[in-house]
């Protein structure tokens, strides 16, 4: 678990579930106003935060739609923002392969269906969408100011998996190669798994963006 204050802006890091998810309360500082972005499991533990934080969530962000990402969006009764390309994976276990693992994760249908460039508010805050195929059809990754919110796309020092169901790894050589032109140097990476890094660092160390 982590938190980091932008001055504007609220972001805890809270670590989920068994595979170990990220996810992430981001809120407007001013406003109180907040997203979630996929909470996978552990809705007790979330609620705490945002209690603790005394923020008021408005929306669920999923970055894609796999059930270790996406299992405690039903326990959280706001709307859920989804890239177009994954809505089938929130209410089929067989599409966001939970089936697969022996456990059924059904979500709430999409509330919105997210597409490239696309703008998320967060009160004042404004999140853009980057779609980023490649772990799945419809991964995104998010970018406000200095930040990004990575998914399953870009990892420090590695990238998502390709080798399961949606996955492709042409697309995900296209992500990375978007992102690495899209983003900074010294924009701060928050992905699905693992610890943040700097896309500066990435670009210096991680085998796939070299």
């Amino acid at each position: 678990m982590g938190n980091e204050s932008g001055g504007k802006y609220i972001l805890e890091t809270l670590v989920v579930g068994p595979l170990g998810v990220n996810c992430y309360i981001l809120a407007d500082s001013n406003t109180k106003e907040a997203c979630i972005i996929d909470p996978g499991a552990d809705p007790d533990l979330i609620r705490s935060k945002i209690s603790e934080r005394g923020v008021k969530v408005k929306f669920i962000v999923n970055t894609h739609g796999h059930g270790d990402h996406i299992g405690a969006n039903a326990d959280f009764k706001v709307p859920v923002y989804i890239h177009a390309k994954d809505k089938a994976s929130l209410t089929d276990p067989k599409e966001n392969l939970s089936g697969m693992f022996f456990y059924n994760v059904i979500s709430p249908a999409a509330s919105r269906l997210l597409t490239d460039e696309d703008d998320v508010a967060v009160g004042a805050l404004r999140l853009k969408v980057i779609h980023t195929p490649g772990h799945t059809p419809g991964s995104i990754t998010l970018v406000m100011d200095n930040i990004a919110f990575t998914g399953d796309t870009l990892f420090a020092g590695s990238v998502g998996r390709i080798d399961l169901p949606g996955g492709s790894g042409g697309d995900m050589a296209r992500s990375i190669k978007k992102l690495k032109k899209m983003i900074g140097d010294d924009v701060t990476i928050y992905p699905g798994h693992g610890p943040s890094s700097t896309m500066g660092l990435e670009k210096q160390t991680n085998p796939f963006l070299m």
